[in-house]
């Protein structure tokens, strides 16, 4: 077993009976009583509170770790709601990752106008309006991508993203 792997398991699982909760067990496992995986054992672990039912930690980018599965479970997505989810999650970080170049670009942008003799105003301004525009781009595909959610998804999934989206166990 690789020491890296022991050190992971201890940060996920600290404190808690690694025999209740690694799997180890006949009926390990959802319940037919709710989405409570670990209403069987009597307590949630400690490290519940920072993590999802199936373990991926929120806060991520798109607010979990692993967008596509962790949505596809919560919202009970069938095959062709998963691809064109992941079509569109697709979309989403591609403009994220412009984005990010463009905070880079301005920051040297910035860099620059303050590394000249005599400030560089019009130097400092192209990184600002970088920013700006920048960030109106990504302000119109998280949009986008919200309105192809909408028509992508029924009432029920709707009401669960939303629920989601407003508890803050998904980010935008």
């Amino acid at each position: 077993m690789h020491p890296g792997w022991l050190y992971w398991w201890k940060v996920r699982h600290g404190g808690a009976d690694w025999s209740a909760f690694a799997g180890c067990g006949p009926d390990f496992g959802r319940t037919t009583r709710g989405d409570d995986a670990w209403s069987e054992h009597g307590a949630r672990p400690q490290w519940a509170h920072r993590f999802g039912d199936d373990g991926a930690e929120l806060g991520a980018a798109f607010g979990v770790r692993r967008p596509l599965r962790y949505l596809a479970y919560k919202l009970r997505l069938d095959d062709d709601q998963v691809s064109e989810l992941a079509r569109i999650l697709d979309e989403l970080k591609t403009e994220r990752a412009q984005a990010e170049v463009d905070r880079r670009r301005s920051l040297g942008a910035f860099a620059d106008a303050l590394g000249e003799p005599s400030f560089a105003r019009e130097r400092a301004f192209e990184g600002a309006n970088l920013r700006v525009q920048s960030a109106t781009r990504l302000r119109d595909a998280v949009v986008a991508a919200l309105g192809k959610l909408h028509a992508l998804l029924d009432e029920e999934q709707r009401a669960r993203l939303a629920y989601l989206i407003r508890t803050g166990a998904l980010q935008l």
